[in-house]
């Protein structure tokens, strides 16, 4: 995975740092950015080793507490193993809010991750010990809004990295029904067009933006650096018929309207949901 080319400590853990909060808040549908300009950092998060974005569900709530999402192989425990889904764990993870130019604007902090894996998909989930009124009141950032549903292929997309302060641009190049890189395996992952998404380490965990509707349709997770075939770095795609191929420089991102097939009533992850796309432990 990309980001252990840029980040020494890619099993670090961070210090608890909080955001301050406000004294008002509402039950009201939370605020949300909707279609930002193409180069907007507006709601990344920039962490020690990886990107990451200040999330909500359609449905959410501003009292609700808010999200973060990421990797699974940006967790701070180290990557999961390969089959390893961990959920509902305590988490002091923190990093910095940025603001459409790029410039942090406040620090959040994680008090639990609600779910991690690196099979099936790559992504980690944390819920923030702030709400979304809080930290939107606090610092003026209106968090980015997951899809609920499967992008369209061809569509416009833009990768933002609040670890780099930079965005990428180009579009699905289509799905890869089997994605495998070393010892892990991913499915219907977003292939990008080439060029323009050559995504580099630190990028890892970025929100994949769609041009159109501002959403977040997948979260940036890998690049094939030299061209091998399923090695670490080096991502190949494996067809139905078992064989493989490789392209030097294409890279991927995980979908992330599995994550909204998984929520209760009160939106709270349930993986026992009829239809739930993510992993199991």
């Amino acid at each position: 995975m990309k980001v252990l080319r840029h980040a020494a400590l890619a099993t670090a853990i961070l210090s608890c740092a909080g955001i301050a909060t406000s004294t008002t808040a509402s039950a009201q549908t939370v605020p949300e950015t909707t279609a930002a300009a193409s180069d907007s950092l507006a709601g990344t998060i920039a962490l020690d080793n990886c990107s990451a974005s200040f999330v909500r569900y359609s449905q959410s709530v501003g009292t609700d507490h808010a999200l973060m999402l990421t990797n699974g192989h940006c967790y701070e425990g180290g990557m999961p193993g390969a089959g390893e889904v961990i959920t509902d764990q305590p988490s002091s993870r923190t990093g910095k809010l940025l603001n459409a130019a790029g410039d942090p604007v406040g620090a959040v902090a994680a008090d639990r991750l609600l779910y991690s894996t690196m099979t099936g998909t790559d992504i980690s989930l944390y819920e923030l010990d702030a709400t979304y009124d809080e930290i939107t009141s606090d610092t003026g950032i209106a968090p980015l809004t997951l899809a609920d549903a499967k992008p369209a292929d061809k569509t416009s997309i833009t990768v933002a990295s609040g670890y780099w302060q930079r965005t990428w641009h180009c579009g699905i190049n289509g799905f890869v029904d089997t994605l495998k890189e070393a010892d892990w395996t991913m499915h219907d992952s977003v292939r990008y067009s080439m060029p323009g998404c050559d995504i580099i380490g630190g990028s890892s965990g970025s929100p994949v933006l769609d041009d159109a509707s501002g959403e977040v349709v997948a979260v940036n997770n890998t690049i094939n650096e030299s061209g091998e075939q399923c090695t670490m770095n080096n991502p190949c795609e494996v067809n139905a018929d078992g064989t493989t191929t490789a392209t030097e420089g294409q890279g991927y991102a995980q979908e992330t309207y599995w994550i909204t097939t998984c929520l209760a009533d009160d939106r709270t992850l349930d993986l026992s949901i009829e239809g739930c796309l993510l992993t199991k432990p």
